[in-house]
């Protein structure tokens, strides 16, 4: 168990070092172009991968699906980058958490599972989260806050796609198949605006791709070694280390609000996958899951 807690705060503390390298590139390049060398330059760890599968015994409902989710995906990853350029780290990290809960919503209404009152409860706690972080009317809902709500939304649905993918081919393939389709989807949006990048913007985005690669993979770690219900609860850290990180780095300022509404949404993603672990069901995904 603690080596599960281990393995989940350095999967923390890469996904904050992806962040942060995000935020440090800025608007220096446009968020399409940005988000599709990010997964250009990552393709390298998982063209490996490719050459020892067996593509030719995949049907075409498989492949379709393999394009609905890179297309999915494609566009989530293109509003983080623009969102993360634009608003505070802590916003970010906080609104990303809104990720499984759409993921319960879309279960209910595409995959025929039941909304029981727990699980409503939860969903209402966690758009109460949301609305605390956002405030309307109180401050202005930016367009980086409009990018974060539906590139959650976007990573939701990409999430469902893939726990249908993992059913039918190995999940190594569905992690490869998603870094292909969507470099191939961001490509025409990138080359229409395309902006000369050079050499540390692609050296900060091979290290975004690479700490991102080893982040799924110690998250993988830690979901082996311990039940989803003892990992969940550590990704609080990530919102901690993201308003540190905001705070003492990119002298954004500390919004309590925006603290309180990020426990809020994953006091709530915690409990439904609290529950879906004593039904064994495990739809609803931990947090770090549907992340880039």
């Amino acid at each position: 168990m603690s080596a599960a807690i281990g393995w989940m705060v350095v999967t923390g503390l890469l996904f904050v070092c992806v962040t942060a390298l995000v935020k440090l590139l800025g608007t220096t390049l446009p968020a399409a172009q940005a988000s599709f060398l990010r997964y250009v330059l990552g393709l390298i760890f998982v063209v490996p991968v490719l050459v020892r599968s067996q593509l030719s015994e995949i049907n075409a409902a498989t492949w379709r699906l393999f394009v609905w989710r890179g297309l999915a995906h494609s566009f989530g990853v293109s509003l983080w980058f623009y969102a993360m350029a634009r608003i505070p780290i802590a916003d970010v990290t906080a609104m990303n958490y809104l990720s499984p809960i759409y993921v319960t919503l879309g279960a209910a209404l595409f995959l025929g599972e039941r909304l029981h009152l727990r699980r409503l409860l939860a969903v209402a706690g966690a758009l109460i989260g949301a609305l605390i972080i956002l405030r309307p009317g109180v401050r202005e809902v930016s367009p980086g806050h409009w990018a974060m709500i539906f590139a959650a939304l976007a990573f939701g649905a990409s999430y469902l796609m893939a726990k249908r993918l993992s059913d039918v081919v190995n999940p190594s393939l569905v992690v490869t198949m998603l870094s292909i389709t969507v470099a191939i989807g961001l490509a025409p949006v990138a080359l229409a605006n395309w902006v000369r990048p050079d050499l540390y913007s692609l050296g900060v985005l091979f290290v975004v791709a690479s700490a991102a690669t080893a982040a799924h993979y110690t998250m993988t770690l830690a979901f082996a070694a311990a039940p989803v219900t003892v990992t969940q609860p550590v990704t609080f850290l990530q919102l901690l280390w993201a308003v540190l990180l905001g705070y003492f780095v990119f002298d954004e300022g500390l919004d309590i609000w925006v603290i309180i509404g990020g426990l809020v949404i994953l006091g709530a993603v915690t409990f439904i996958t609290w529950r879906e672990a004593v039904l064994k069901r495990r739809l609803t995904p931990p947090s770090p899951a549907t992340k880039l």
